[in-house]
């Protein structure tokens, strides 16, 4: 197994290739979730993901035989870009394997960085066996995403740094999908401060180390917001690291992942991807187990794709309460609508949408129905609006 001189080596290796990223604390959250939480800022790598550290490792111990030959990776996303970054710093060709779900900026991001990218199946797991393929049919050295000791040695350098920033932590939070993260920031947090807590967290719909470590045969799903974390199959290096040095596993649901996306844009204004949200939605989700203490957290990606952010932040609204759907079932007159948008702007509210339903509704035939799309300060705000609006004689409800 592994160990913290390993880890130290891959440290002084790094010098200088990848970022020592800031570890700050937040403020903010910390007063929202009734505990100290600083923030490893891993989005600022210059490939937005802590995965190059892992990469810059591995690529930087090859020999010359095996660099002439050249590598090939499996990835949906961040190792990718890794790989493809540091092979070109290197002189190193580099073939990418990523799967077809993968989001269309990771895959950009990966040819811009002169790799030759092939899109193959539908899983992690359909990616790999292709790259294993391609590796035995060309010759390539295989780089895996986490299940390889250089890789789990350069990412461990991440607990490293927050340690040393921080030696007072009492827990980390960390993301886990294949566990190569989570293993080397274990070994680090152990052999530094042994009793030093650490949780790892995972998707309701990836669960594959948390059915492993913990025995259960929880369902797994096809897709998930924090793709970079969709693994079907823990690595075997990862997996016996996870069992003896990882205190607990729990698992968070897509809510918890939008929730903590759009606190962290509101709040620390950094942008972070599914798996870079999955360690604050564990604190949001469980506060109790992290009530009063100085809490550690990874935001390990900012790789997002714009629509799916888009989408993230207006469902955040919505969520609370700030934009909201309301009917408003009136008679088919002239100079209606008009009162009833008079009313909504007189207690502050902004229309975004107006949709007239006449055909589909049971209301009788000289009535129609009026959904309104609204911006609004708040819950409190709506109920506002539409105790004005059934003042002013109109029946109106929150859909």
């Amino acid at each position: 197994m592994l160990e913290l001189h390993d880890i130290e080596a891959a440290a002084a290796r790094l010098t200088g290739q990848v970022l020592d990223t800031p570890f700050v604390e937040s403020r903010t959250i910390s007063q929202l979730t009734g505990c100290q939480v600083f923030l490893k800022f891993e989005n600022l790598q210059y490939t937005a993901s802590f995965k190059e550290r892992g990469a810059c490792n591995k690529l930087s111990q090859l020999s010359a035989e095996e660099r002439a030959r050249g590598v090939v990776a499996m990835s949906a996303g961040n190792h990718a870009q890794g790989v493809a970054y540091h092979a070109q710093r290197l002189g190193i060709r580099a073939v990418i394997v990523m799967p077809r779900f993968t989001p269309g900026v990771k895959i950009d991001r990966t040819r811009g960085f002169g790799a030759e990218v092939v899109l193959h199946g539908d899983t992690l797991d359909e990616a790999r066996a292709h790259a294993y393929a391609l590796a035995q049919q060309q010759g390539l050295v295989f780089v895996h995403p986490y299940d390889d000791e250089a890789i789990v040695a350069g990412q461990g350098t991440v607990a490293l740094e927050m340690l040393r920033a921080r030696p007072d932590l009492d827990t980390l939070v960390v993301a886990i999908g294949g566990g190569g993260l989570m293993a080397g920031m274990a070994i680090v947090a152990k052999a530094l401060k042994p009793g030093i807590r650490i949780i790892g967290v995972q998707t309701e719909r990836f669960p594959a180390m948390y059915n492993a470590i913990k025995g259960t045969h929880l369902p797994q799903g096809s897709s998930t917001i924090a793709e970079g974390i969709a693994v079907g199959t823990p690595g075997e290096i990862t997996q016996a690291i996870v069992r003896e040095k990882v205190d607990d596993l729990v698992l968070v649901d897509e809510g918890d992942i939008e929730q903590a996306i759009v606190m962290l844009l509101e709040i620390e204004k950094t942008l972070v991807e599914g798996a870079g949200a999955a360690g604050l939605a564990a604190v949001l989700r469980y506060p109790e187990r992290f009530a009063g203490q100085k809490v550690g957290l990874v935001l390990c990606g900012g790789n997002i794709d714009p629509m799916l952010l888009a989408s993230i932040i207006e469902r955040g609204m919505v969520r609370a309460g700030r934009l909201a759907r309301i009917q408003v079932n009136a008679r088919d007159v002239p100079g209606n609508l008009a009162r009833i948008t008079s009313v909504v702007a007189g207690v502050g509210a902004n229309i975004d949408e107006v949709h007239h339903q006449r055909a589909f509704t049971l209301l009788a035939a000289q009535n129609v129905a009026i959904e309104l799309v609204l911006q609004t300060r708040g819950r409190e705000h709506i109920a506002q609006v539409i105790e004005r609006l059934r003042e002013a004689g109109f029946d109106a409800t929150l859909l």
